[in-house]
């Protein structure tokens, strides 16, 4: 009986392993990238590895401890080394390299390119466990060239630019085409920022390092594809991983370059409309926020300062004198006040332009294959493209701009940058339009900060700008979300354009607060975007002039509302200057989707309608009309409290929240430090000598820390000129004691002063409270807990609290 129980066995055995090596084979050749694409030969080259292979040869390099480059150069076609987008090109940390009769590896212990010889086949593995792979790797279609690629069948997907689609975007194919979508409202499946970059709810990014047009498909045919289609150029792109979300971002931010820290008046009030027609009007409206007492930092004039028509005039770029007949003496008294002017200006010449004989004789203009100026018409006539691909053309608009900075000119707003109408036929020094379409807002960006570093190189520019490409942060680029619609619907597509473009790298996108285009007229939209334009990154009312875009050109009931919307917006501002300081150091987006913090909860996966602001801030704005309640999910890291009520919400719950009609629901993470200062008119007033910090005590929490980081607000590279000061914060409670610590850390280059803060501790109900050890004595303790603290200059503060 037993004899016969061990053949059975064995023979069951047999029949199991012949069924594995079945499946391993059936497996390995469906995982086959092509049947046609034979290894032949590999070579370690200085910092890559050459693979040799029947239609072609790849190119393996390590980037970093967390991300590859892989290259593809078809048969017949040539390595081009040139990328638009990449400032990470010297390999970093210890890289491990394998080789035997069936494989090759190379990378590092945190992400590896496993490369199989037969069947030819390229996986990425992450900590060892494979994440990603080439499908069938490149095919050649009639008119374009693919890469595709394996995703798993669970995996939630990112990217791809500015789009209104939902948070998850796979499903769609995407074109890599920028152009604006004007009134768009829930679904704008193209617009302004299209960039060649998918990211993984399983936390790696692949971004396709090529600029020419073409598609990037999220698995539209439910086969589990990821390809990028395009029409030319590399067949480059970089696998990056990272540990958490932030780290993910802050591995691609290295890739592509950190934003510069934008000016502090950038962090302020807008005001600007399409548009201001006179100097008279311009000087009326500062006067309306001055009589008003309404905080304001830069007024944005649109078209109309070179022009008195929308038609005909674009390309001027000179003062239409008629109606500002004294530029310079506005934009000085304006600067006396504190308040920036910022110019529109647009890359096209018209042939009605003053500036139009000038162009031509200068050669500055894309051209047709004749080489004569390419012409063509649009709604704002018939018109040309300044070449800023040419030395020439980018010489010819940097002194544009130069003459108006001396002018005292405080920002540039660079429009239509698409370009919005580029014809096939246009050729640039940098390529044909289709092959530079994608790109122009990119060099355009480069070029002012070009110019900035070289002739203004103590001034930090403000460059806002409809449209660019991966790593257009690094020249300091504002993006805005486009002509959105004046409607509910506009505003409900604005958190996630945001949040997925600060994923991106592009963390500044932010959207005409109000909404731009139509003359919808309804003030509770209006309150409603502004609410959300609070704790968003740049707060800028914008809109066609049928109906009001300033909050001091509205009724003096709705001004009075919108009015603590901008005072909130001051008094946030130590807050949200660090964000942007921990942005700059380490790509970390002002605003992030709720599954940075809870990564394994597939239901946050599609959530866009409530975000972090920061690390501290959770922020659910209204959407629709008439709304009196929400419910809200509370990420289950941290217990919530209401940032006007103080109102406890439990970690991990989903609560039922009454909406009010003078703000958005706002919660605070508890163990948070929370620095405000009072409302200021602009920042040139700005001052930590006297400021709150409020910190929300959560008796779960063991320990917490914060900081805040200040500097001149105006110079580049304060913080690595060792200009600066960060004031750190840290809690520690412990058996019904809880310990704070104040101190300061400071550049060599900054000269530090005594500080008055006053501590508020909210949720605490205190018994006994020391300051540095001497016990202070009150009649009551008020809530929030209320201290004032003399902060010497290089000293420790330490506040004690029994409870």
């Amino acid at each position: 009986m037993k004899s016969k129980i061990h053949e059975y066995r064995k023979n069951n055995y047999l029949s199991m392993g012949k069924k594995l090596l079945l499946l391993l084979f059936i497996t390995s050749v469906s995982l086959a990238q092509n049947v046609n694409r034979k290894y032949k030969s590999h070579k370690w080259e200085n910092g890559f590895l050459k693979v040799v292979v029947t239609d072609g040869e790849y190119r393996f390099k390590v980037l970093s401890d967390k991300i590859t480059e892989t290259s593809f150069i078809p048969n017949g076609q040539s390595y081009n080394p040139v990328s638009e987008a990449v400032v990470l090109d010297k390999p970093s940390g210890k890289i491990s390299k394998t080789e035997s009769d069936k494989y090759l590896e190379i990378g590092t212990k945190s992400l590896t390119v496993h490369i199989d010889k037969k069947p030819f086949r390229i996986q990425y593995l992450k900590n060892s466990n494979p994440i990603f792979s080439e499908k069938t790797g490149y095919t050649k279609k009639d008119s374009t060239e693919v890469l595709t690629f394996n995703l798993d069948k669970t995996e939630a997907l990112y990217g791809g630019g500015a789009r209104a689609l939902g948070m998850n975007r796979r499903g769609n194919r995407l074109q890599l085409y920028n152009r604006a979508h004007y009134g768009y409202e829930t679904r704008a499946e193209l617009m302004n920022f299209c960039i060649p970059m998918v990211l993984s709810s399983k936390m790696y990014a692949v971004h396709f390092d090529n600029s020419a047009i073409g598609y990037l498909d999220l698995d539209s045919k439910k086969d589990n594809t990821l390809s990028y289609e395009t029409i030319s150029g590399r067949k480059t792109y970089q696998v990056i991983v990272g540990d958490t979300w932030t780290d993910l971002v802050s591995n691609y931010t290295d890739l592509t370059g950190k934003q510069p820290l934008p000016p502090r008046w950038a962090f302020g009030n807008f005001s600007s409309r399409f548009g201001y027609r006179s100097q008279e009007s311009l000087e009326g409206t500062i006067r309306k926020f001055e009589e008003n007492n309404i905080p304001v930092d830069a007024i944005i004039l649109d078209l109309y300062w070179f022009g008195k028509t929308i038609k005909g005039t674009m390309g001027n770029l000179d003062w239409d004198k008629d109606n500002w007949p004294n530029p310079d003496k506005m934009i000085a008294d304006l600067n006396a006040k504190g308040v920036k002017t910022i110019l529109i200006t647009e890359p096209f010449i018209l042939t009605t332009s003053s500036k139009w004989q000038e162009a031509v004789n200068k050669n500055i203009l894309v051209t047709d294959k004749t080489g004569k100026p390419a012409t063509w018409d649009f709604y704002f006539g018939n018109t040309s493209v300044v070449d800023i691909f040419k030395p020439e053309g980018k010489d010819w608009f940097w002194n544009v701009y130069k003459r108006l900075i001396n002018q005292g000119v405080g920002g540039l707003w660079g429009d239509l940058g698409e370009p919005e109408v580029f014809p096939s036929k246009a050729i640039t020094a940098g390529g044909k339009a289709d092959e530079v379409h994608n790109i122009y807002g990119h060099h355009w960006a480069k070029l002012v900060a070009d110019g900035y570093k070289k002739d203004f190189p103590t001034q930090r520019p403000f460059i806002l700008m409809r449209s660019g490409y991966s790593g257009s942060q690094r020249y300091g680029m504002i993006p805005w979300s486009g002509d959105v619609s004046r409607s509910w619907g506009g505003l409900q597509s604005q958190m996630e354009i945001s949040l997925q473009m600060g994923m991106q790298g592009l963390a500044y996108m932010h959207s005409d607060l109000g909404g731009f285009a139509g003359d919808y007229f309804d003030n509770e939209l209006y309150l409603r975007w502004l609410q959300y334009g609070v704790f968003q990154p740049i707060f800028r009312p914008h809109a066609q002039e049928d109906v009001a875009s300033e909050v001091a050109r509205k009724d003096i009931v709705t001004m009075a509302k919108a009015k603590k919307q901008v005072e909130l917006r001051y008094q946030l501002m130590p807050y949200n200057y660090t964000l942007a300081f921990d942005n700059n150091q380490k790509g970390t987006p002002l605003m992030r989707p709720l599954f940075f913090e809870e990564p394994e909860n597939e239901k946050l996966q599609t959530v866009s309608q409530t975000y972090l602001w920061g690390n501290d801030f959770l922020v659910t704005p209204i959407t629709k009309s008439g709304v009196t309640s929400t419910e809200i999910y509370f990420p289950k890291s941290s217990n919530w409290f209401d940032f006007y009520s103080d109102e406890k919400h439990e970690a991990g719950s989903i609560a039922k929240v009454v909406v009010a009609e003078d703000h958005i629901p706002v919660f605070v993470r508890g163990g948070s430090f929370i620095p405000m200062i009072p409302t200021i008119q602009n920042t040139t007033k700005y001052s930590l000598a006297n400021f709150d910090l409020h910190f929300y005590f959560d008796k779960t929490v063991a320990n917490s820390t914060g900081k805040v980081y200040h500097d001149d607000g105006l110079t580049p590279n304060d913080f690595e000129k060792e200009a600066y000061e960060i004031l750190n914060f840290n809690s520690t409670n412990k058996s019904d004691t809880l310990i704070l610590k104040l101190n300061t850390e400071t550049g060599k280059n900054f000269e530090a002063t005594d500080k008055t803060i006053t501590v508020l501790i909210h949720n605490i109900k205190a018994k006994r409270i020391f300051v540095n050890n001497q016990e202070r004595f009150y009649k009551t303790f008020s809530e929030p807990l209320k201290i004032a603290v003399d902060c010497k200059k290089g000293t420790i503060q330490e506040l004690k609290i029994e409870y």
